[in-house]
């Protein structure tokens, strides 16, 4: 599949063969459902703590008189009603994570890059090449690129001025080639891929990797 290269004017210098394994695989959105919802369990930390009835420090004897008062019968000031109290049911450490073989999870990036590519989200540059990290040339660039729209900036792990001059923007976010996943794929309205970027990620994703 021949796809557009761009330079960073925005015009288009040339094309390049996509592999059909790649850009042009079987969309599944279950398997990429599947493969995000695994991402945001995985990334929660599952340390949060509340004090249940038998952990709060409180007097252990009876808060007022049995009868007499027209008030319900307590004994502890620990009962999850009161202020202070302990609380029912409440959220306690665990683990989140959750499993999905490698060919469920290279099945999801391959289904997700296909979208990009159906959906008009694929954007192929030329190169980017910054000597030092320039936020404003940065911003310049992706307006050129992509206008007003959020867009994830593909690169490779030795650009590193470029990821730089990108982490100060707000709709706009870098990545390595090497660790693409499912959420930042669909976070964006566009994907910037560069040409070097491009070649990793063929030789991971590819069928033949």
């Amino acid at each position: 599949m021949q796809f557009p290269v761009m330079n960073s004017a925005g015009r288009e210098v040339s094309q390049v063969e996509l592999p059909s394994d790649i850009f042009e695989a079987k969309i599944n959105v279950g398997l990429m459902h599947q493969a995000f919802v695994r991402q945001m369990a995985n990334a929660r930390q599952g340390t949060h703590s509340t004090l249940s009835r038998s952990e709060i420090r409180a007097t252990g004897g009876k808060w007022y008189r049995q009868k007499g008062t027209g008030r319900a019968r307590h004994g502890a000031q620990s009962a999850p009603i009161f202020v202070g109290g302990g609380l029912a049911h409440g959220p306690k450490p665990r683990n989140y994570r959750k499993r999905m073989p490698k060919k469920m999870r290279r099945g999801a990036i391959r289904s997700t890059l296909s979208a990009l590519v159906r959906d008009d989200q694929l954007v192929i540059v030329d190169k980017l090449e910054m000597d030092a990290p320039k936020t404003r040339v940065m911003r310049e660039l992706i307006s050129t690129l992509v206008g007003e729209q959020s867009a994830l900036i593909v690169v490779t792990a030795e650009q590193q001025a470029v990821r730089k001059s990108v982490s100060n923007l707000p709709r706009a976010h870098s990545i390595i080639a090497n660790f693409l996943n499912v959420r930042d794929l669909l976070k964006y309205d566009k994907v910037i891929i560069t040409l070097d970027a491009l070649d990793v990620v063929q030789g991971i994703w590819g069928m033949g990797a």
